[in-house]
């Protein structure tokens, strides 16, 4: 792997995330849409591919498979993180290593896993972080 990628989509996830979380209003929306963004990327791939009904269905289900995770539970700051976090098994073993490798390219496979990681580590920490603070009965400073 590229490790000049896999940087890359390090820093451009840290950056989406905290764009996110900027939009305070929104962050969870912003959040959940990206993630659906995401794997439609796989779905556009496979239409300019013409991989074909069965392949382009799969790739589908994969969007739906995410965004529900994603907007399981009203949107809960832990299924969106566990959505971000199971997406690098989309990205390696369906098209980096897997049979849709000659579908998707690996400037987006490779990247896109790092991304996915920095994303579901800041969500979940800010999880963590609202949890520790209701606990401790500090108010939390951004309604989301």
């Amino acid at each position: 792997m590229n490790s000049y990628a896999l940087i890359a989509g390090a820093v451009l996830g840290g950056l989406f995330a905290a764009l996110a979380y900027w939009a305070r209003r929104h962050t969870k929306r912003i959040l959940v849409r990206g993630l659906i963004a995401a794997a439609l990327v796989y779905v556009l791939f496979a239409v300019t591919a013409h991989a074909g009904a069965a392949w382009i269905a799969g790739e589908l289900l994969g969007v739906v498979l995410y965004g529900g995770i994603a907007r399981g539970l009203r949107g809960s700051a832990w299924w969106i993180a566990a959505g971000w976090a199971l997406h690098p098994i989309w990205d390696i073993a369906l098209h980096f290593v897997g049979p849709g490798h000659t579908l998707a390219p690996e400037w987006y496979t490779v990247p896109c896993v790092t991304w996915d990681l920095v994303v579901a580590a800041v969500v979940a920490i800010d999880a963590l972080r609202g949890q520790l603070s209701q606990t401790r009965g500090v108010p939390r400073l951004a309604t989301r």
